[in-house]
């Protein structure tokens, strides 16, 4: 499929003053990565992230960043609520450049709500000729909990994910136990791994041209082990990329919206037999909004990142029912059900707001992809080469990172990156953040208090597979970035040491803070849970980074 029309604010044709401040900053970013224009819109498709590690240095290309999310609910989810046109409005008025359709396998999607979604998303993409429109399905794992599954345009895509969704769901095949207890966690476990090299396949074969995985809100019910998740991306690390860093639902403990005991994410849930044991209680909560796995410096992210192989973070709004919002759910002509049409009736307004616990796509959650040029495998290749960073509220309007070693004169190398030096070599961290430049849809003009640089050793692959600490990962560095406007940029001195290692970076607007998880000692100042039904998700925003890898010659 051809690449789509550059967005408003990439468009040469487009004056300054016809964009809003975010649009003007956004051009400003693209301009001086020197992809303004017909560069971007015929520039080559970014490197591999491996790329900058075949000599000493690197240097990775100049990048622009493009605005998404991966998780979004329609009428052909069982559970959800809106139509295409509804989600595809709002993703253009909250900035998103694109956007992937993950409905819930269900036995109604896969015999007909499949087919019939893809006529919407051929029309969606013609209405929309400034957005991304992927087409993805949330695959119910087997075993374990959901991921994203999405393919690139392309005469198979609807395809693959129907043949996908019948031979390999969870949900529909009754391979959903993974407890440790259960007779059939293995069979099951093995057919989630085995899933996963069939998508890699079908791309290898060019059946599709790109297809990518990315684990959901993995902790929520606690039933993603450590091992589970390493066996997914050892079975194919170029298809099964990562995870949600953060989860949607971030509207969920809204003050007075759901109940005394709500939580951001729906982070709800107790270990049950379906948990991997390991799992402490405190794993079930959000932190900051943030998966525990993400949120804990030295946790499990950081577990899988010492291994010295990229496993990368996103955030999204899981949209079904939106805060605040007044659409309830159409009512069923006689005789249908989703069983039997695979589509919910059109929703109905009511002018009275209804239950929810998301934000529209783009409205609260955002993943920054770069990419050197626009298009659809243009954002794959990005995700896939790591290039990406995450903002709740809107936090930032841009960031850019680079390693480099000093003896270099280049631009170094950026997110996702790897850094080949020899042992006591000295390195700058160069952190260019561009802050908010207009109120975010709360209306409030979000203002960055901090930036912590996280450092952890390289170790390879770990011995337990079920292994979720990182004893050497801790916060090295904290600048207070407080009362800074515009675009600077923060040079944080490293040296290489004996071992290989990985930086990775986070902040927040400063509203709340306290000891992280491991002690005071790995992380001073990190994320917390907010108090049971007080989770105002506009009064504590964070950003976090994928890392930059630092390979030590004769570690």
């Amino acid at each position: 499929m051809t690449d789509q029309q550059l967005p408003t604010w990439a468009d040469p044709s487009v004056t300054p003053a016809d964009l809003d401040p975010q649009g003007v900053s956004r051009r400003g970013l693209l301009r001086r990565a020197g992809l303004f224009g017909a560069a971007f819109a015929l520039g080559s498709a970014a490197v591999p992230a491996a790329a900058s590690a075949r000599g000493w240095g690197g240097d990775d290309p100049r990048l622009a960043y493009l605005v998404g999310d991966h998780h979004i609910h329609t009428v052909y989810s069982h559970d959800a609520k809106y139509t295409f046109s509804q989600l595809a409005a709002a993703g253009a008025k909250y900035g998103l450049d694109w956007m992937v359709f993950t409905e819930h396998s269900n036995f109604g999607h896969a015999k007909y709500g499949a087919a019939l979604e893809h006529e919407e998303i051929l029309r969606a993409r013609a209405e929309n000729p400034r957005q991304l429109i992927f087409q993805g399905l949330e695959w119910y794992i087997p075993a374990a909990e959901h991921c994203t599954v999405f393919a690139a345009p392309g005469r198979h895509e609807v395809d693959l994910l129907t043949r996908f969704e019948s031979a390999y769901d969870g949900k529909l095949l009754g391979y959903d136990k993974g407890g440790p207890a259960d007779a059939d966690t293995a069979r099951n476990e093995a057919h989630a791994v085995k899933a996963i090299k069939w998508l890699a396949e079908q791309r290898r074969k060019g059946y599709v041209d790109d297809v990518l995985v990315l684990a959901n809100h993995p902790l929520r019910l606690g039933i993603d082990s450590p091992h589970e998740m390493r066996g997914w991306r050892d079975a194919a690390p170029e298809i099964m990329i990562g995870m949600e860093g953060a989860p949607g639902a971030q509207g969920a403990a809204i003050p007075g919206r759901r109940g005394s005991t709500s939580m951001r994410g729906e982070y709800e849930n107790k270990p049950s037999a379906q948990s991997w044991p390991g799992y402490p209680a405190e794993a079930f909560l959000t932190y900051g909004g943030f998966d525990w796995a993400t949120a804990t410096v030295g946790g499990l992210w950081d577990s899988m990142l010492a291994e010295g192989r990229l496993f990368s973070i996103t955030t999204n709004s899981d949209a079904h029912r939106i805060v605040f919002d007044t659409w309830r759910n159409g009512d069923w002509p006689a005789g249908q059900n989703f069983d039997n049409t695979g589509k919910l009736p059109d929703p109905v307004n009511t002018d009275t707001p209804q239950p929810g616990s998301d934000f529209w796509p783009g409205q609260f959650s955002r993943t920054h992809v770069g990419v050197t040029r626009y298009g659809y495998r243009a954002v794959m290749a990005g995700l896939r080469a790591g290039r990406v960073w995450l903002d709740h509220g809107h936090l930032l309007d841009g960031l850019d990172v680079r390693l480099k070693r000093d003896c270099d004169h280049g631009r170094g190398v950026t997110l996702g990156g790897r850094l080949r030096v020899r042992k006591g070599e000295k390195l700058t961290l160069n952190i260019t953040v561009t802050t908010a430049s207009r109120p975010n849809p709360q209306d409030i003009l979000p203002e960055l208090a901090h930036v912590d640089v996280i450092r952890g050793a390289v170790r390879g692959p770990v011995a337990d597979r079920d292994a979720w600490q990182a004893p050497d990962t801790k916060v090295v560095t904290t600048k207070d970035v407080s009362g800074r406007k515009g675009t600077y940029t923060l040079r944080i001195p490293l040296t290489a040491g004996h071992e290989s290692f990985y930086v990775r970076l986070r902040g927040s607007d400063g509203n709340r803070h306290g000891t992280g998880y491991l002690g005071a000692s790995v992380d001073p100042q990190g994320p917390i849970p907010h108090p049971p039904g007080d989770g105002d998700p506009w009064a504590d925003t964070w950003f976090y980074s994928n890392p930059v890898f630092v390979d030590v010659a004769g570690a």
